[in-house]
């Protein structure tokens, strides 16, 4: 699951009370920011081991700290807080929560067991990795109907061309994850990548959200 995190934020973000969209989709990958982050000085830690899962090599074999149920509450309660502190928006900060709790439910689906409740077993996922017949339009229709949701709840389909551009960024990095080169091995290069994906789509969707006010106006 990559792309189809980002539906939480564009359903949440349609709410006018909302926080904006940019701030939407950090807290959709907020939980994968964390663990980059956190595999960079061997806090949690992969490895590659081709085959494992149909469509992702990747052994997420410990991440107690982002990928286990409690501690994505925790990271959403925290960025809720941040919300809350910044905007004073009691619903900006509960959505803002629930869209990074909302990427565990997600990567439920998705992931082989490599999930926990509480940071040691048991392994939890649904294993559609090994479906991609059924996990790739599922991706594809989440962040495609959030997107149009988003839209049509804004009034963006015809004054809003900045909408449109971070749909094809999102088309974009959804390929090269699907259809791009894989790492052989572990390295730094994955956690940067990574990094530097939610950066981009961040500020992508930031300058968005920003096109949806110039809209309006």
């Amino acid at each position: 699951m990559f792309i189809g995190h980002f539906a939480p934020a564009l359903v949440a973000a349609s709410r006018p009370r909302a926080a904006g969209l940019g701030t939407l989709f950090v807290a959709a990958q907020l939980v994968d920011i964390g663990f980059a982050v956190l595999l960079v000085p061997g806090v949690e830690a992969m490895r590659i081991v081709p085959g494992i899962a149909a469509m992702n090599p990747m052994d997420l074999y410990h991440m107690p700290y982002t990928h286990s149920l409690l501690g994505a509450m925790l990271w959403g309660l925290l960025f809720g807080a941040a919300v809350w502190f910044a905007t004073r928006r009691r619903e900006a900060a509960i959505g803002a929560g629930l869209v990074v709790l909302s990427h565990w439910l997600l990567d439920l689906a998705v992931h082989i067991p490599d999930l926990t409740l509480f940071g040691a077993p048991p392994r939890l996922g649904f294993g559609l990795w090994n479906h991609p017949e059924i996990e790739m339009p599922l991706e594809i229709g989440l962040a495609g109907g959030a997107l149009l949701y988003y839209a049509r709840r804004t009034g963006s389909e015809r004054g809003n061309g900045r909408l449109w551009v971070l749909a094809a960024l999102l088309a974009l990095f959804q390929a090269i994850d699907w259809f791009g080169p894989k790492q052989s091995a572990y390295s730094l290069a994955i956690p940067a990548t990574m990094l530097f994906a939610y950066a981009a789509l961040a500020l992508a969707a930031w300058w968005a959200g920003r096109g949806r006010a110039a809209a309006a106006r």
